[in-house]
């Protein structure tokens, strides 16, 4: 890639990235009600981004052999915990992360 390139995809990523940022700002006023599509994935995406996440790590597990996911289970647990006590989004996802980490480091360790 030349420098020319280099520079119009990162301007590229820039604008792209700035003009989803600025957009629901440019499109939703305060004096107008939030349109009920809005509320609706406001309310219905968090619980789909947890379940992504438990898909997307479960997806490799072998519950049949080795540690038979009890560190991923383990994870999901604190996770789960958390987020129950807290309602925290992103401190539930570093913790179960955490937790998972330190489990897979040192006592599930191969």
């Amino acid at each position: 890639m030349t420098f020319t390139e280099e520079c119009a995809t990162i301007g590229l990523c820039i604008l792209a990235s700035g003009l989803t940022r600025a957009l629901p700002f440019l499109l939703l006023s305060k004096s107008k009600p939030t349109p009920p599509l809005v509320r609706y994935l406001g309310n219905a995406l968090p619980a789909a981004v947890f379940g992504m996440l438990i898909v997307y790590c479960l997806k490799d597990t072998s519950f049949l052999s080795g540690t038979h996911g009890l560190p991923e289970l383990i994870g999901i647990a604190v996770t789960a915990l958390l987020h129950v006590r807290l309602r925290q989004m992103l401190v539930s996802i570093a913790g179960g992360t955490a937790a998972y980490m330190i489990l897979i480091q040192f006592v599930f360790a191969k």
